[in-house]
């Protein structure tokens, strides 16, 4: 006989499994609407909640004039989503695009053709009337978004003093690096709560933070002397198939730079396409040994100690022994009578060693770091670099001897510039500057302080100093091609063994003149350097020239007037 099961348990057993089930779903009902709905609303609340940054618009850079050399402007950036692009459109949709935006067509398929991703960036920096053009051509799932770009209305003007901005917005190179915090501002941001479709849900909330624009700017730099100089050293560089060169002018009683060019220089507009080493401010970052130009420390530690006057006279042959070294003047000579400051102004390397033996290198390498030779100067300057200065008593047998003309110390241009501006302002040392000043919040300028000021020789040693450097622009001296018709000219030349970093050797030379103007009430000082020139290598041959044409602009330009006296009578040679 067949026996059936009893259903009142299997009811039973149903019920109780049921129950148990619902009862698993009710504790978890409660559990998210009760005790974690706080938490699951939060996340909800999340996950509607887009945050749309509000970008700040970067602050211009002028010249001391207030001409823009760096402004923002208004673009667009514009996206898309490939899964909201018809496969059947996608090449019509991608010519569009590629004419207006100026891409590739290719380039822009690709990106359609990405459908397992719902945003491709198409363009950075689009001009606003393409953007709209763009928008209103029906193109699926287009978006634009508001941003800034940067322009540089003046080209490869002071470029890689300047410097340039990335995709990102921020500076990476020259003031807009060094000013960067100043520059940039703040950004904003907009908060609002979206559905699945990007579209903001009505009636929700909106939260809002304005963003800070970023503060202006202002370089002591003036815009039509930038250009007289940089035009002089490009033309100098070709000229002698040199490797580089550099030019700067600065105010002599304010230490302002009034222009600082390098050549070649920096196109702001094509960066992208420059070499690295076109980034790099050369004028002060790059080092090199100065060679005669440095001759004015010798003379100065000289003079401040009382070892020489300028007619102090010495029997100078065209060589001398130091240490293991013979080291030789530029030019074969028989043994002859010198005052100090005709041995300046035909830049005897001998004559300056005797002299630099009377005082020692310990009081030399002193004077040295009183100009500023191994210090990073201030002021705010991208890329400085502080040179080369050993301490002296790890100077070699030789190099006892040859710091005294410029050979196993480096510099700058810009720290002997300074050196210059040192001698023609008085013996007093002013640091450098390049900033003016910059708007604050609320947009008044604000003059930068001025720099710092500090005696490094008496006035009596630099005016001991300036009638030595206005007989190196005479006629017995080696800058004669430096003179201006009408203006009395204090300066000095340099020749230099340029140290090869890549060769690890010497290899070729440096040309360097620097001076001031006018010698008898100084108001400027011009720098020009030559690196490794191929046709010439003299600094009376090729820098002085680039000095010339530069001095003569700046006077100018600034009005100054022509000297209105000429250069005191001085004992130029032994005997006289």
């Amino acid at each position: 006989m067949l026996r059936l099961g009893n259903p009142r348990r299997r009811i039973n057993i149903g019920i109780i499994g049921m129950t148990f089930v619902l009862s698993i779903f009710a504790g978890r009902l409660i559990q998210m609407q009760g005790l974690d709905s706080k938490v699951y609303e939060a996340a909800a609340a999340r996950q509607r909640q887009h945050v749309a940054e509000i970008p700040a618009r970067r602050g211009s850079i002028t010249d001391v004039n207030g001409h823009e050399l760096a402004v923002t402007v208004e673009a667009r950036e514009l996206s898309i989503d490939p899964t909201k692009v018809p496969a059947a459109s996608r090449p019509a949709v991608a010519r569009v695009l590629a004419q207006q935006l100026g891409k590739s067509e290719q380039d822009i398929a690709a990106k359609l053709a990405k459908t397992d991703t719902r945003y491709q960036l198409l363009a950075r920096d689009v001009d606003p009337v393409v953007s709209t053009r763009l928008m209103q051509a029906g193109i699926p799932s287009l978006s634009a978004e508001k941003t800034y770009r940067r322009l540089y209305p003046a080209g490869d003007l002071a470029g890689s003093l300047i410097g340039f901005v990335g995709d990102e917005g921020t500076g990476l190179g020259g003031m807009e690096q060094m000013q960067n915090s100043v520059l940039a501002g703040r950004d904003g941001e907009q908060r609002v709560e979206t559905g699945r479709d990007g579209q903001r849900i009505p009636m929700t909330s909106s939260q809002r933070e304005a963003p800070v624009d970023g503060r202006d700017i202002r370089l002591t730099i003036d815009r039509d002397i930038q250009w007289a100089a940089q035009k002089s050293i490009a033309d100098q560089v070709r000229a002698s198939g040199a490797d580089s060169g550099a030019v700067i002018v600065m105010d002599v009683q304010t230490a302002r730079i009034v222009a600082m060019a390098n050549a070649p220089e920096l196109d702001l507009n094509n960066w992208r396409k420059a070499p690295a080493s076109s980034y790099v401010n050369k004028a002060t970052a790059e080092v090199f040994e100065p060679g005669s130009t440095n001759k004015v420390i010798t003379a100065a530690a000289a003079l401040e100690a009382g070892a020489v006057t300028p007619d102090t006279v010495y029997r100078v042959p065209d060589s001398i022994r130091c240490a293991d070294r013979v080291l030789r003047d530029a030019h074969a000579h028989k043994v002859e009578s010198m005052t100090f400051r005709e041995a300046m102004a035909q830049s005897s390397n001998v004559a300056t060693i005797m002299a630099a033996r009377k005082i020692g290198s310990g009081r030399l390498y002193q004077m040295l770091k009183a100009f500023g030779f191994g210090t990073r100067p201030g002021g705010g300057f991208p890329n400085a670099e502080a040179g080369l200065l050993p301490d002296y008593r790890k100077w070699s047998g030789s190099q006892n001897c040859t710091v005294a003309y410029g050979q196993g110390v480096s510099v700058t241009a810009l720290q002997m510039a300074s050196v210059y501006q040192t001698i023609a302002n008085g013996g007093v040392k002013i640091e450098p500057q390049i900033v003016a000043g910059a708007t604050d919040g609320s947009g008044r300028f604000v003059p930068a302080p001025a720099g710092k000021q500090t005696r490094v020789v008496s006035e009596t040693t630099a005016k001991e100093i300036t009638t030595m450097l206005e007989s190196a622009v005479g006629a017995e001296g080696t800058g004669q091609l430096a003179a201006i018709p009408g203006y009395r000219v204090a300066g000095k030349t340099g020749t230099a063994d340029r140290y090869d970093a890549d060769l690890g050797r010497y290899n070729g030379y440096t040309a360097s003149f620097v001076g001031f103007a006018p010698a008898d009430k100084p108001r400027l000082v011009v720098l020009s350097v030559v690196q490794n020139p191929r046709k010439g290598h003299f600094g009376g041959q090729l820098a002085a020239p680039v000095f010339k044409d530069v001095m003569t602009f700046a006077i100018k330009s600034r009005k100054i007037p022509p000297t209105g006296s000429d250069a005191p009578p001085v004992r130029a040679r032994a005997g006289q």
